[in-house]
């Protein structure tokens, strides 16, 4: 596997003019690509030819005469799925199962896995024209801001990732990865695994004398902004990049007054381990979709487009880079919102906000639940999970700070999660006291809402 600079610089180039030729050229753009992914997908993937064989001819596709395609059914046909031949599924879980592979591709191609939150994890297969692409189309959509950004904080000391470290996951494997095949483009780094204690994460972050940026959760950087307040986090870092979760606002806010020395907002991917770059977020909080080389539809529950400004059932997500592993139309699960008027930045590609995943609601009854209504801070807690066992039975885990009183800790916390059922017209709710430790994701996240699994039969 080798990693083409010249490639890179293509993608940006290209990347550049596509933006200036404004929607005309952009739309003409994806379909080119799209009907090269499918001619290549429909000659070299047995599934895509069975899938595809009563379709018009390839010169004639659109995107929405494709079918969609699902996780569970595109890994049972794992073999035939990629156009590859040399990968079969067995051999590409032997070598996830040696963590000492991680970020060591295997032939032509890297391999990672996902978390499997929302039910089977999947094997991802990234050849090195998603690597290019992921560099030059991220160039290529940079701002001044961003780029004056970029110079500075790579000045400022060490890069700091902090996700899962029990797996090849794309978190940490991604980096390693790079600095396996273009050293130069890799500043100096560390990882540390996110499902240690919170204390153990805080003193090996004191210990680093200079912190440039610290990619991470979400749910990790509430935690992080949580013991900057009480003073037990002394880092300084210049920048946050967040992902693979939802970051909302008072998050932002709440990071902007912990950590006084940032240089810059919180910057949020939005990315998964099946596309880890579809979109870039402009200096006004907005993610804009690289639509020249990903395509994100917002769907209802039938897979019907919804109208711009209305929340998505879920997306539907194709990687036109990918031609080793196509996902086209692949229900990635995520809730969406594409915005109905042109951004301020001036890009001219479209731009749309996160919602969070299906996966993440909690449903008693006929009662649907943001995990977000629910308080689940303490100042005597660390962390602290709402697990659903059943549908109508919950149990809170807490990670108690030194010297804390559990028991006055669980009551109080308890009787929070009861007033968020009460208000909301759950009287027969049962909320019970747990000794077992908040669980992480197999990829390190935290989610302090865990709701019953098995609902979400989608992914």
């Amino acid at each position: 596997m080798r990693f083409s600079l010249l490639r890179t610089l293509a993608y940006f180039a290209g990347g550049l003019w596509t933006a200036r030729g404004g929607r005309r050229r952009i739309e003409a753009r994806q379909l080119r690509n799209l009907r090269r992914l499918v001619e290549k997908t429909r000659r070299d993937s047995p599934l895509f030819q069975r899938l595809y064989a009563d379709l018009p001819p390839t010169s004639e596709i659109k995107l929405h005469d494709l079918p969609v395609t699902r996780k569970p059914n595109l890994m049972r046909k794992f073999d035939d799925w990629l156009t590859i031949r040399s990968l079969p599924l067995e051999r590409a879980r032997e070598h996830l199962r040696d963590i000492r592979k991680l970020a060591v591709p295997i032939d032509d191609v890297a391999i990672f896995r996902t978390s499997g939150t929302s039910g089977e994890p999947a094997v991802i297969v990234l050849p090195s024209s998603f690597l290019e692409y992921s560099f030059g189309i991220t160039l290529a959509r940079f701002d001044r801001s961003q780029w004056k950004l970029t110079r500075e904080v790579r000045k400022a000391g060490v890069d700091v990732t902090i996700t899962g470290g029990n797996g090849h996951f794309a978190g940490t494997g991604f980096s390693k990865l790079i600095s396996r095949l273009a050293p130069r483009l890799a500043g100096p780094s560390t990882f540390i695994e996110a499902e240690q204690p919170i204390g153990r994460i805080v003193e090996r972050l004191n210990a680093i004398p200079k912190i440039a940026t610290i990619l991470t959760y979400p749910s990790t950087l509430t935690i992080l902004a949580k013991e900057k307040e009480a003073g037990r986090l002394r880092i300084e870092p210049a920048l946050f990049k967040t992902g693979g979760e939802t970051l909302t606002d008072d998050l932002r806010e709440r990071v902007r007054r912990a950590f006084p020395s940032l240089k810059h907002d919180v910057v949020d991917v939005y990315a998964c381990t099946e596309c880890l770059a579809p979109s870039i977020e402009c200096s006004h909080g907005r993610h804009h979709v690289n639509e020249d080389w990903v395509i994100l539809e917002a769907v209802d529950e039938a897979m019907r487009p919804v109208p711009d400004g209305t929340l998505s059932a879920t997306v539907l997500l194709t990687v036109l880079t990918n031609d080793v592993q196509p996902f086209i139309r692949y229900d990635l699960g995520d809730c969406i919102r594409f915005y109905t008027d042109p951004c301020p930045c001036g890009s001219p590609f479209r731009s749309f906000q996160v919602e969070g995943r299906e996966a993440t609601l909690v449903r008693v009854g006929e009662v649907t639940l943001s995990p977000l209504i629910f308080d689940l801070e303490h100042e005597h807690a660390r962390r602290i999970q709402l697990v659903q066992t059943s549908e109508r039975d919950f149990e809170v885990r807490i990670e108690l700070a030194d010297e804390a009183v559990a028991r006055v800790v669980f009551q109080e916390v308890i009787q929070s999660v009861k007033r968020v059922f009460f208000d909301n017209d759950l009287e027969d709710v049962a909320v019970s006291e747990s000794q077992a430790p908040p669980e992480l994701t197999a990829s390190g996240k935290f989610h302090e809402v865990l709701p019953l699994r098995g609902f979400d039969s989608r992914t």
